[in-house]
């Protein structure tokens, strides 16, 4: 395939909204990503970039389609990337039985259990990959790259800022998984990507991350309190425990009466754009 595959574009709010496909080194597949470029960009200048990891069974287009980010992207000259949340196609034993197993739920880690091993390195992907790609053939700036995300893609922002915070200049989340190593997704995840030793689980914990190594910078998480899985799975007072004990500045806020969705992102999309754009700068 071609280097870079133009699969569609739009115009929108006098940006471009486009879907991409490349091949992929670290995943070993053709991987789909989507990019909105604002009207700053498309005039020739290197704005920052802004990357989105999505939820379980989520793809590159679900972000740019529910989450009503573009028209305030154009006014603060951000870019908009939005990266699939799998490698797919492999037909690797068992990647299509489960919703939040294999195809659609890849974790952002480089898994090291076989049979995942090869290609389920979304992490690497995530890091290095794709951003070194979108700057050489976007206007993107490498000095200003934020990151964040929903639900799995929200435990997937965190930690990969957490791990490498000079890579990451700004970082925020939308209903993360706080602490995967402690409940069912994270448990089930984590067992058939990185093996048994749950010591090695902690290197993809947000939660434990933090306790170790606090991110240089305000991180902010959006969290509804009507949230059918915030109990079981999302466990955000164990995010707040460990920026207590680390000293991370954490702005933890819990919103009344949302839930899980889209209609929740939308909500306070505009605060984390702006919270990345005052981290980031705009254009120019």
């Amino acid at each position: 395939m071609a280097l870079l595959e133009t699969r569609e574009e739009h115009g929108c709010f006098a940006g471009r909204m486009g879907y991409y496909t490349h091949a992929s080194s670290a995943t070993g597949v053709p991987m789909n990503f989507a990019v909105y470029q604002p009207p700053q960009a498309l005039a020739g200048v290197r704005v920052p970039a802004l990357y989105y990891l999505a939820g379980l069974t989520c793809t590159e287009e679900t972000f740019m389609i529910k989450a009503g980010a573009q028209r305030l992207a154009a006014e603060l000259g951000l870019m908009l990337v939005a990266c699939d949340t799998s490698p797919r196609g492999l037909n690797i034993p068992g990647d299509s039985e489960h919703w939040d197993l294999g195809v659609g739920a890849g974790f952002y880690l480089d898994a090291r259990r076989p049979p995942w091993t090869r290609n389920y390195r979304m992490a690497s992907y995530v890091d290095h990959e794709l951003p070194t790609f979108i700057e050489e053939h976007f206007p993107a700036s490498a000095e200003r790259r934020g990151i964040f995300g929903h639900s799995m893609g929200g435990h997937g922002a965190l930690v990969l800022a957490l791990r490498n915070p000079e890579y990451w200049h700004s970082v925020s989340a939308f209903s993360p998984i706080c602490n995967p190593g402690t409940v069912p997704w994270g448990e089930k995840a984590f067992g058939n990507y990185l093996g048994p030793d749950c010591e090695q689980w902690q290197e993809w914990d947000a939660s434990m991350l933090m306790r170790k190594h606090p991110y240089p910078g305000e991180i902010l998480v959006d969290q509804g309190d009507a949230d059918p899985f915030l109990a079981a799975q999302l466990k955000p007072e164990a995010l707040q425990a460990a920026a207590e004990a680390s000293g991370q500045q954490l702005r933890l806020r819990r919103q009344p009466g949302y839930d899980h969705s889209y209609w929740f992102i939308q909500t306070f999309m505009a605060e984390h754009l702006r919270h990345h754009a005052r981290k980031l700068g705009g254009a120019g």
